[in-house]
């Protein structure tokens, strides 16, 4: 039995004559850009994560990148981020001029502690960037006691993780700003590129956020500072409005996928693989990835003879960020960031979408425990 990686139409298929129905009034409007949609997107994702205020954005990229342009950020400047996650959280900062500082990792949840922040910190720290990398948060206690102790912003790259909670409060409620993607892979997934930047409680840098979007300008043609074109369309806030009631079904989905894995692979030793962890208390990891640590050197192996049998899988992330060619001149050297090199070699994502059958799930277990000789 063939099992993608992940397989969006019959998630789509679920809202397909909503949105088609919105798209005719859309069309008959004919207003395309930061309309009712949009705005009502910004009301319900701002109640969702539990933020006063939600920007809606052109994409998961460009809501990191207001958020960091809100604060000021530029050349001289350095921003705290790690150095295992998607290229866009060390993009953005480097975009801006400003230097990425990249940390190592805890390996039981592949996120940032506020031990591994706080040795990072310089005289020209200015902003914090932790990632709740697969849908699971962050060390935020720890993070924010570091940001309060030595006065820092926090943004959260919250891009894999909207509606993730720990400690009572869910992704977006700790930092002073948050970013989310809504990139057709993500939980919540677009039709295209969409993201959004949420302001905890400053009304003032909602306002910012907002005026950046638009070029830096507020009122018409009156441009106060050098802003983006960040805008979300009609069409994508559409989508997400009507895919958002379903969205923590979608996460209990994924959650109940992750659970049987956990049981039905439990002989698995740690020589062999690590299974996902859930430590964050009071969490709910919501599993955009389900990603196990392959030992022993095979995890290609692994990945071989999941695919000769149809089973789809992803290396997320094969390279770390303090190796990318483009940050070479940053001085980081092999092995300087151990945990986080360690993980880009050992990593594997699985299927996990809500829609997997019961034969499906075990398809892919019974594959991973066949390779290393058990059943």
């Amino acid at each position: 039995m063939a099992v993608p990686m992940l397989e969006l139409a019959p998630q789509n298929a679920a809202i397909k004559a909503k949105v088609l129905e919105g798209l005719s009034g859309l069309i008959d409007r004919s207003s395309f850009i930061l309309g009712e949609n949009v705005k009502g997107l910004e009301a319900e994702i701002s109640a969702y994560a539990g933020a006063a205020h939600a920007v809606a954005m052109s994409s998961g990229t460009d809501a990191q990148l207001a958020a960091l342009m809100a604060l000021g950020i530029g050349h001289g400047d350095e921003v705290i981020v790690p150095s295992f996650t998607f290229f866009a959280t060390a993009g953005v900062v480097s975009r801006l001029g400003a230097k990425p500082v990249f940390i190592d990792l805890d390996p039981a949840t592949f996120n940032a502690t506020g031990a591994l922040v706080e040795a990072a910190i310089t005289p020209r720290t200015k902003a914090i960037m932790p990632v709740h990398l697969f849908g699971q948060l962050a060390d935020m206690p720890g993070i924010m006691a570091v940001a309060k102790k030595h006065d820092l912003p926090v943004i959260e790259d919250a891009c894999q993780s909207l509606g993730a909670k720990g400690w009572g409060k869910s992704a977006g409620q700790f930092g002073d700003m948050t970013a989310y993607s809504f990139y057709p892979t993500k939980n919540l997934g677009a039709f295209g590129d969409a993201g959004m930047t949420a302001i905890r409680d400053d009304a003032a840098m909602a306002a910012r956020v907002r005026r950046i979007r638009v070029h830096g300008m507020e009122p018409v043609y009156m441009h106060h500072e050098v802003g983006m074109n960040g805008r979300m369309d009609e069409f994508q806030a559409l989508v997400l409005r009507a895919k958002l009631p379903m969205l923590d079904g979608w996460h209990e989905g994924r959650r109940k996928h992750a659970a049987w894995y956990l049981e039905r692979m439990k002989g698995l030793t740690a020589g062999e693989a690590v299974l996902p962890q859930e430590v964050v208390p009071n969490g709910r990891h919501i599993y955009n990835q389900f990603t196990i640590r392959v030992k022993g050197g095979k995890r290609d192996a692994l990945q071989a003879h999941l695919k000769e049998r149809g089973i789809g899988s992803a290396i997320y992330y094969p390279i770390c960020l303090h190796e990318q060619p483009c940050f070479k001149d940053l001085g980081y050297k092999a092995g300087q960031l151990p945990e986080s090199e360690l993980a880009a070699k050992e990593v594997l994502s699985l299927p996990v979408y809500p829609e997997m059958t019961e034969a499906m799930r075990e398809e892919v277990a019974a594959a991973i425990l066949g390779f290393f000789g058990k059943n």
